[in-house]
């Protein structure tokens, strides 16, 4: 009857980074940086990849869902983590919690299976080249991009309100930077065993496949890569999976690290660190990773500066 009387808190206490107020200072100016380099990179990103017609291709048309996935998921966080850093108030209505978990649930897990559909067009790019047009059409490639939205969307709407059917009854300060969900788990008043299952069997599904899915496709990659006799030719089909090959060791690497291991095992400093690093580094070096890796892309980016160069001049 005690469970069952309990009603859902109108307010939660996010404790952020730190009590000190110069480190609150230098976390405010680390954060905001980011932030700037998050928005700036994926845009010039957006912008390049819209403008250039060498770079209209599946490849580059995933990679644009990528920088619109990672500038949504970043938004839904920084600015909430800005506020608190140098707020006295680092309070967050329910609703607010409830609109950043659902959010970065979706976009979190999109961001996990697009890196997978990603995987899947270097396969067909490189283990099947003759057939790439004819398999990555337009249609498919719309479709491919569809399935994480899809995935996510139906994911959150299962486990958020898992989350929000819980009594919090232990405290209403959640040790964390943002709304997620292992740390709500830990306010519960009764055992969040189906919770927990909810979140390992989706985990399961979405981080492990789409893990799983990218091995494999990068199995058949090397494979196909070791064939080739000439070790520059070697080295110029690998260098088109390189900045993906890295995104993804980055991204799955943080991500397991928060939602595969047992609730007992979670210290709190770490899972702040993990957090930063794949809802805030990830999206920030993402940009960084395929300008600066590919070639393709950087010269496309110097193309375009030297056209604005010139038509300035013109005026």
């Amino acid at each position: 009857m005690e469970i069952s009387n309990q009603t859902l808190p109108t307010w939660f206490y996010l404790l952020g980074l730190s009590n000190v107020p110069h480190l609150q200072v230098l976390g405010f100016l680390a954060f905001l940086t980011m932030y700037i380099i998050i928005l700036a990179g994926n845009c010039l990103l957006l912008i390049t990849v819209r403008i250039s017609p060498t770079l209209h291709t599946p490849m580059y048309f995933f990679l644009s869902n990528l920088s619109f996935i990672d500038i949504c998921f970043s938004s839904s966080i920084v600015p909430v983590i800005l506020l608190n850093t140098l707020s006295q108030d680092k309070s967050i209505s329910v609703g607010g919690c409830v609109f950043q978990m659902f959010f970065s649930l979706v976009l979190g897990a999109a961001e996990c299976i697009l890196l997978a559909v990603m995987a899947y067009d270097r396969f067909v790019a490189i283990c099947r080249p003759l057939h790439y047009s004819s398999i990555m059409n337009m249609r498919f490639c719309i479709i491919l991009a569809l399935i994480p939205w899809t995935v996510s969307v139906i994911d959150a709407c299962i486990q958020v309100p898992l989350i929000w059917r819980l009594p919090f009854c232990k405290t209403h300060h959640v040790n964390h930077l943002i709304c997620e969900m292992p740390p709500f788990l830990r306010l519960s008043c009764i055992d969040p065993w189906l919770n927990e299952i909810a979140i390992y069997v989706a985990a399961g599904i979405i981080v492990l496949c789409s893990f799983f899915l990218t091995l494999v496709s990068y199995i058949f990659i090397i494979s196909a890569i070791l064939k080739i006799q000439s070790s520059r030719g070697r080295r110029a089909v690998f260098s088109t999976c390189t900045s993906h090959l890295s995104v993804v060791i980055l991204y799955y690497g943080t991500i397991m690290s928060i939602y595969l291991q047992p609730r007992s095992s979670h210290s709190q400093e770490v899972d702040n660190v993990v957090s930063v690093l794949y809802t805030v580094v990830t999206p920030m070096l993402n940009p960084i990773i395929y300008s600066i890796r590919n070639k393709e892309v950087k010269n496309c980016i110097i193309k375009n500066f030297k056209i604005l160069e010139k038509t300035d001049k013109c005026h």
